[in-house]
């Protein structure tokens, strides 16, 4: 730049720092618009996550500052009264699933607040959500990966906002509850789906039916080193295409992209002994929670937890980074993880055998080098007993036993289709939503079908998640060569279940850990609705054996076998009853068949 002689003395000087300030002005980043940043930012001591107000408004800002990458919609009503709401980011506008997946596009879907006590995810998501869209560096990996954020899943829980309830949890200064607003723990509530939390949750996942499902919470239990852990679907539920591409290849990236982001990182903390050094047990999640539900979709689900001693500031950037690697590792390996989805869909749409339950192997799978601190006891200053404590002066590094691997525990075959009464609204309405296909009978349908009798199970002595949960059923298959569904039956073909077939299998089958009839939808056949008089039986029942000397061998043989029947005339009349044709037929009679014949 240069100066003539008709520039007026002293304008140089502030001409050219106004040319510096502006070229400094557009080489550094804009700075954030005040709705732009979030209380968890503006807190000095970085303890404060947003109420839920506060995290709506400022999704609302965001989408008005970045209406070309990013979506605000409504997906359903919750218990809270306030509607679920699906954030959608996207470098291109590609806003739509069918859209996203005709690119090839891989979708991360995140989801927070299940416990609004541990609330690292949302203010994290908020945190991160913004970047993304700011930030032309990473704006590129919303060309390669959709992603969905659910901000707030238990609204009810957020806006019950308190600073006790979290006895054991390092910060933030407030924050919400752990039950919804029917005391519901929403991480039971992903199959039997009681609140409308679930119901909208089932219908928006199904929507998306995402590669990557990442469930955001804080843990509790024992105290280490590490600020992030994390909890894989077991792998071994994944078959043999997708289990080994996340233990081989998913699992080890993000390993190492948090290492790179400083981050040491471990599996969850769950062990049987007293401490870690016992060795760590995988979480075997079924199906009642987000991960083991993702699962029967062919979903990689994850649980981060971070760790409830560390202080809040410190959680909330591991969850950011982990949550960016997430992103980072979903783009680099998209193709190898829509190919292992893909290879996973196309045997499930084969499968014709299905595990049910699941256990840990008894022998470790390996070792994991652990941080943890040494623990030993003290007298309790409340009961004067000795008490655990863990000493963080004296941390330390070992290698402790990892029990990852898992077996089926039960199996069942998958029958040709399931037939489901009309009377069962609630079990067809939930099937419905989880994207089964369901076809109702106009007419008389005969063939082979198989049922059971419930012959046993154990239930827990108190309500647990709103249910007295069933368990170690046992039953007895029914086979009839000919059977008849009558006009308005519902059939669940599996050849047209498509990524409904395993949901649909560990649904209806009672044996299954999550089953409808573990969960007590079916609870109405274990009450027996009509008996006997037993002066009046005794008539009856006589006159039935002479009539009948096969079941009199029957009972007598009974007898020999068992002293307590030998012994009990009214134990003898009963087991008459339960073999007369005078017995109730839909006692412990599951109502839904297995139907074995050809569909018309």
């Amino acid at each position: 730049m240069t100066t003539g002689a008709n520039t007026p003395k002293g304008t140089f000087a502030p001409m050219f720092f106004a040319s510096l300030l502006l070229a400094a002005a557009l080489m550094s980043p804009a700075p954030t618009p005040p709705l732009l940043t979030t209380p968890f930012e503006r807190d000095p001591q970085h303890n404060t996550t947003t109420t839920y107000a506060e995290c709506m408004a400022f999704y609302k800002a965001l989408a008005a500052a970045y209406p070309a990458t990013v979506r605000l919609r409504e997906a359903g009503p919750t218990d809270s009264g306030e509607p679920l709401t699906e954030v959608v980011l996207s470098a291109d506008g590609t806003f739509e699933p069918a859209a996203s997946r005709a690119l090839g596009r891989p979708v991360l879907f995140i989801q927070n607040g299940i416990h609004p006590g541990e609330p690292e995810g949302i203010d994290a998501s908020m945190l991160l959500a913004r970047d993304l869209l700011s930030d032309k560096k990473r704006l590129p990996l919303l060309r390669q990966v959709t992603v969905v954020i659910v901000p707030v899943y238990n609204i009810g829980g957020m806006l019950n906002r308190n600073s006790t309830t979290r006895a054991n949890q390092n910060g933030p200064r407030e924050y919400g509850f752990r039950g919804n607003a029917r005391h519901l723990d929403l991480n039971r509530d992903f199959v039997k789906q009681d609140s409308r939390n679930a119901r909208s949750f089932a219908e928006l996942f199904g929507k998306w039916r995402p590669e990557i499902f990442v469930d955001t919470h804080t843990s509790n239990g024992a105290d280490y080193q590490y600020t992030m852990t994390l909890i894989p679907t077991q792998a071994d539920k994944l078959g043999p295409v997708l289990g080994p591409y996340l233990r081989e290849k998913l699992l080890p990236a993000l390993y190492v992209g948090m290492a790179r982001k400083k981050w040491a990182m471990t599996p969850y903390v769950d062990f049987e002994g007293e401490t870690p050094e016992s060795g760590l047990r995988a979480f075997l999640e079924s199906p009642r929670y987000s991960t083991g539900y993702a699962a029967l979709f062919n979903g990689l689900g994850f649980m981060p937890e971070t760790h409830m001693l560390k202080a809040f500031g410190p959680r909330v950037r591991a969850t950011y980074d982990l949550l960016l690697t997430y992103l980072e590792t979903t783009a680099t390996q998209a193709l190898a993880l829509l190919a292992a989805r893909a290879a996973a869909d196309q045997a499930l749409a084969t499968q014709t055998e299905f595990p049910l339950a699941w256990a840990l192997n008894e022998q470790p799978s390996g070792t994991v080098e652990f941080r943890g601190y040494e623990a030993g006891h003290r007298p309790s200053a409340v009961s004067s007993q000795p008490r655990l404590y863990y000493d963080r002066q004296r941390p330390y590094q070992r290698p402790v036993p990892f029990y990852d691997a898992a077996h089926a525990m039960a199996r069942a075959a998958a029958p040709v289709a399931y037939a489901i009464p009309a009377a069962w609204g609630e079990v067809l309405d939930n099937l419905r939503r989880n994207g089964v296909v369901l076809r109702q009978l106009t007419a008389p349908l005969t063939g082979p079908a198989e049922t059971y009798s419930i012959e046993d199970y154990k239930t827990v002595a108190k309500p647990y998640e709103g249910h007295y949960l069933h368990s170690q059923v046992k039953l007895l298959p029914l086979t009839a060569p000919l059977s008849t569904l009558p006009p308005g039956t519902w059939l669940a073909v599996l050849a047209e279940q498509g990524p409904a077939r395993r949901y649909l299998v560990e649904a209806l089958e009672p044996q299954a850990t999550d089953s409808f009839f573990a969960w007590g939808f079916f609870d109405s056949i274990l009450q027996q609705k009509e008996h006997y008089s037993d002066y009046v039986f005794e008539d009856l029942a006589a006159e039935f054996l002479t009539q009948n000397p096969v079941v009199r061998q029957q009972l007598d043989a009974a007898k020999k076998a068992d002293p307590a029947l030998a012994a009990s005339g009214p134990a003898q009349l009963e087991w008459v009853y339960q073999h007369s044709p005078y017995a109730e037929a839909g006692y412990r009679r599951y109502p839904v068949q297995r139907w074995l014949g050809k569909i018309q």
